[in-house]
């Protein structure tokens, strides 16, 4: 059944209501990039397992989602290996107010390391957006189908992101990411021209690694690239609204299709 969105404590705690600039028209236009993503393991115990992390790592409240969006809280896993919430959408630690988010929702990463907004944190505060698959739509103007991208047997799909912790007048820490994106791989171009950078284990451990800082030593990593095999899945456009979520928005909408990965 696909209900309006329960807001679990896991993404948006108690008290903290989706901030204004990121109504759901706003959302519309970041259909045409990486701008929604899932996390659909049921529970704290399997995705500790899935990340290697003790079960205590976990937030106790944690839920699955299936229409994860911009301006509201997920999970990213820290070079520190720290589980954190965070906002989606970076606000730089030096911007003036936090709707700053608007414009950062990805970086591409042909330019990341040079763009005001990107270049420290892709020197300083580098992160895992913990998924298990994003959406793409593809189509015409008006009549566009949602894909849900997710592999077709492991259980994550991390992704690159950056983080950064903003401050404001008189506020608390405000703790931010953005998803890290590059030209589509070939197998996944016709769908959509852009993706969000998909680490597989040895690239998710350099991404993390603080030792490495400049664009040369991450070129590789921030390349197309498919570590596992996906299913392309055509779903529901119930998806479009971010008030919507739930297992059913899942739920197979046309034939699906699987993609093998390359041998980078």
């Amino acid at each position: 059944m696909i209900v309006p969105n329960p807001v679990p404590a896991c993404t948006r705690p108690p008290g903290d209501e989706a901030p204004p600039w990121f109504h759901p028209r706003f959302l519309e236009r970041y259909r045409r990039v990486c701008g929604r993503i899932t996390l659909t393991i049921p529970d704290r115990r399997s995705l500790a397992g899935a990340l290697g992390l003790s079960e205590a790592a976990v937030p106790e409240d944690y839920a699955p989602r299936t229409n994860i969006a911009p301006g509201q809280f997920h999970l990213i896993l820290r070079d520190d290996l720290t589980l954190q919430r965070a906002r989606w959408g970076l606000v730089p630690h030096w911007a003036k107010d936090a709707s700053f988010a608007r414009r950062t929702i990805n970086a591409r990463a042909e330019t990341v390391h040079r763009k005001p907004a990107f270049r420290e944190a892709f020197r300083r505060r580098r992160c895992v957006v913990v998924a298990d698959g994003f959406y793409e739509w593809k189509g015409p103007k008006g009549d566009k189908v949602p894909y849900w991208i997710h592999p077709q047997k492991t259980a994550l799909l991390p992704l690159a992101g950056l983080w950064d912790t903003w401050r404001g007048p008189d506020g608390p820490l405000l703790p931010t990411f953005t998803v890290v994106t590059c030209r589509a791989h070939p197998a996944l171009a016709r769908i959509h021209d852009r993706m969000p950078v998909l680490l597989s284990a040895a690239d998710q451990a350099r991404w993390l690694d603080p030792s490495l800082r400049s664009p040369e030593a991450l070129a590789d990593v921030l390349s197309p690239h498919l570590p596992v095999a996906l299913e392309l899945r055509p779903v529901s456009r119930a998806v479009n609204d971010v008030r919507h979520e739930g297992p059913a928005l899942l739920d197979p909408a046309g034939p699906c299709e699987v993609v093998a990965p390359d041998d980078r």
